[in-house]
């Protein structure tokens, strides 16, 4: 799977708080790398670049490429401190992933087959509850979607978490519901006739 975020930073080669206020004041935000077998690597990433991702969203969920200095680095965000004022960044923490890793990260969901469902046929259409899912994968076989088939699918069919084939190896996170991805809703006609149906019944009774 491709990286969904490549993050570029350089080494920082001072430690404590002097090289962190040094950073901060010059516009970078410090890191550190850590993981994955191998020495913690001290780090600074540019202050706007970082905030644009982190209001992006999902950023704690999401497969990172931390180029430093060039050189690939594979990891996840493990956590972000910041400004108790400013709610702004002022340092990073990543963890680098090994081929064992289990991680929790955001999968998108890419639906299959329009044209075999008799409901959207009927001018029904995919209603997208969750277009991402949050999976429990291994790093060495990370999925680049979940594929939601909606042959046969008819109006008023709702697909959940337990009607979606899971890649080897991986698992939804929440495991306490079935949780909805998707449903067939129906036309917006056939909805305004439906509640007017329903109207008129209910002053019959």
């Amino acid at each position: 799977m491709a990286e969904k975020i490549i993050l570029e930073a350089t080494a920082r080669t001072g430690t404590g708080k002097g090289a962190a206020r040094t950073a901060r004041r010059e516009g970078l935000v410090p890191g550190v790398i850590y993981g994955g077998g191998k020495d913690p690597q001290s780090i600074n990433v540019k202050h706007n670049v970082l905030l644009k991702q982190l209001k992006a969203g999902h950023f704690l969920s999401t497969l990172i490429n931390v180029k430093v200095d060039g050189q690939d680095n594979r990891v996840v965000c493990r956590a972000v401190q910041r400004h108790v004022v400013k709610d702004l960044p002022i340092h990073v923490d990543f963890l680098r992933l090994s081929e064992n890793s289990k991680i929790n990260l955001m999968i998108p969901v890419e639906f299959i087959n329009h044209g075999a469902a008799p409901g959207l046929k009927r001018g029904g259409t995919v209603t997208v509850v969750r277009p991402m899912v949050e999976l429990v994968v291994s790093a060495s076989n990370i999925p680049d979607h979940l594929t939601v088939d909606l042959s046969g699918l008819e109006i008023g069919d709702v697909v959940k978490a337990h009607d979606v084939a899971m890649p080897e190896g991986a698992r939804p996170a929440i495991t306490d519901r079935d949780f909805v991805i998707a449903n067939i809703s129906a036309p917006s006609g056939l909805r305004s006739a439906e509640a007017e149906e329903e109207g008129e019944e209910a002053e019959a009774e």
